[in-house]
């Protein structure tokens, strides 16, 4: 008899611990998974899944307001914000079913029960008290909202309560200048809503190109949306209307929401890891090395909680390369380069590969490609908004390293662009294939004109 319950147990359902679950199970594991909240994780209940839906809603504004140049005569929409949340949820619940089924089928037993560390071997479940033994261990935690700190932050809404609010606000304060806190500012003014984003950098989105920072916040002004660049919020206090938001200037906004986006911190605490070798890094997140391993060898974690790349393909894929090397006697590390990402405001953002900051930091010569110019659709609606597109190459090698875009489609041209990107794709290459026209992707391939400053 086994000294172990489990091949493997996991710790939290979402889309890492899901993948490495299912992807052992498959190999002949034993695997267990506990998850205390719901099936799928963050991405799937209140994240990436949920954010894309309200971003498909509050897009249709722009598009009721555009159809009349072409011909359309539509009458006054109205918004009914209580659909779009039963709508947004009846389909987060088909998808949980759908992740939990595929676990079933797996093979894979799902505990709905918080698990903790007993020691470097053994999980305790909060709910039952059970004690169960594994051979190996996985961390799929994730992380969770950061709420700042100061008078009256108790007022300000994160991402998961924004998801489920009672009705939509008409005025709206979002703290941040990140990915979460651009993509609920445009979903809240597309539906409506008065919106000010309170950061307290001089531009949004740090570690993105400057180009593309510059570009966003001029394209989402245009669209109505306030920013106050360099402040800090002092203080939040309950108003007749809402909540009165006092910025360190000393200027207040009268709000119905405050949301505060400014960050997420690693699930590990109150995990037991007191109680293992399980060692953290500086920022509360789990350490570990190019395999997901941890100080103990036979612990693992991915997503999230490792405070490396904090996407949820890239959770997926290191908790399949997990099961791999365990159980499938495939031992390889996960490559992190040119990994794409999309922004998805309005318009949206899709990159891949180095900023042009980053690529001059090699110390190569760097050649730079962009441009920015009015889509066709808008030569009708007359809408203010522009293209905007760079590519980042190597000037000594033609290797193109970056690829930066702002404008519709642009997360779906990135991820097909990715590959070129991934294989090694030169500037010739782009060069030497044929324009789809009329689109403006075209412009990707026909950028001939080296960039000069000044």
């Amino acid at each position: 008899m086994s000294e172990f319950d489990a091949d493997l147990f996991v710790i939290g359902a979402g889309s890492g611990g899901v993948r490495a679950a299912r992807i052992a199970a498959g190999y002949g594991a034993k695997v267990m998974v506990a998850e205390e909240f719901r099936v799928g994780g963050t991405c799937v209940i209140r994240g990436c899944v949920p954010k894309k839906l309200l971003v498909y809603a509050a897009r249709f504004a722009h598009e009721f307001e555009d159809a009349a140049a072409f011909g359309w005569s539509l009458g006054e929409p109205a918004h009914d914000w209580a659909a779009l949340i039963a709508a947004k949820d009846r389909e987060i619940a088909r998808l949980e079913k759908i992740y939990r089924a595929n676990l079933e089928r797996a093979g894979v037993t799902v505990i709905a029960e918080r698990a903790v560390f007993a020691d470097d071997h053994t999980v305790l479940l909060k709910g039952s008290g059970r004690r169960i033994r594994a051979r190996h261990i996985l961390i799929a935690t994730g992380a969770h909202p950061i709420r700042p700190v100061f008078p009256g932050c108790a007022l300000a809404a994160t991402s998961n309560e924004a998801f489920d609010l009672d009705r939509l606000p008409r005025r709206v304060v979002v703290q941040g200048g990140g990915y979460i806190a651009l993509e609920f500012a445009g979903i809240f003014k597309g539906l409506g809503a008065e919106v000010t984003v309170v950061h307290r950098g001089e531009r949004v989105l740090r570690g993105f190109d400057e180009d593309v920072r510059l570009a966003i916040q001029k394209e989402m002004k245009t669209r109505g949306i306030r920013f106050r660049l360099g402040e800090t919020i002092r203080a939040a206090a309950r108003a007749d209307a809402g909540v009165r938001v006092e910025l360190a200037s000393g200027d207040d906004i009268e709000a119905d929401l405050l949301m505060a986006a400014t960050g997420r911190m690693p699930n590990t605490s109150g995990l037991g890891l007191e109680n293992t070798g399980v060692a953290l890094d500086p920022r509360g997140a789990v350490a570990v090395d190019a395999f997901s391993r941890t100080s103990v060898p036979h612990i693992f974690a991915v997503g999230d909680v490792t405070g490396r790349v904090a996407l949820t393909p890239v959770a997926i894929r290191e908790g399949h390369a997990v099961a791999d090397a365990l159980f499938g006697g495939r031992r390889e590390a996960v490559d992190y380069g040119a990994i794409p990402t999309a922004v998805f405001t309005e318009p949206e953002i899709g990159t891949v590969g180095a900023t042009e900051a980053e690529a001059r930091a090699g110390g190569a010569p760097i050649d730079i490609y962009k441009t920015s110019f009015r889509p066709m659709k808008a030569t009708l609606s007359g809408r203010e908004s522009k293209v905007f597109m760079k590519l980042v190459v190597d000037g000594a090698t033609d290797r193109v390293l970056g690829i930066h875009i702002i404008g519709e489609a642009a997360a779906e041209m990135v991820q097909c662009l990715a590959i070129a990107v991934k294989m090694g794709a030169k500037k010739t290459d782009f060069d030497a294939t044929m324009a789809l026209h009329p689109s403006a992707a075209e412009e990707l391939v026909t950028l001939r004109s080296k960039w000069q400053p000044g």
